[in-house]
């Protein structure tokens, strides 16, 4: 039995999705970096989340699109990720 998901999980994989295929209109180099970037903070996040946090979810939605957003913008070859505590 296929499990279905969530409509947050499908925004979550769409976000990741779409950051990844802007990655691919960027240089090689800055590519690789991006693409290492995302992997990891997505999967950092999966893990450090409650998946019952729907707040923190969301927010990192909102973050994630805006960043996305910059990163679609032609003049922008890195993205960087800042914790704050």
């Amino acid at each position: 039995m296929v499990q279905r998901l969530s409509g947050l999980q499908r925004q979550v994989l769409s976000l990741y999705r779409s950051l990844l295929r802007a990655a691919r209109l960027k240089s090689p180099e800055a590519r690789v970096n991006i693409e290492a970037i995302v992997s990891s903070e997505f999967r950092k996040q999966a893990s450090s989340v409650d998946k019952k946090d729907f707040v923190r979810i969301e927010h990192l939605l909102r973050k994630g699109t805006k960043q996305l957003e910059m990163l679609n913008n032609s003049s922008t070859d890195a993205i960087c990720i800042v914790q704050l505590k």
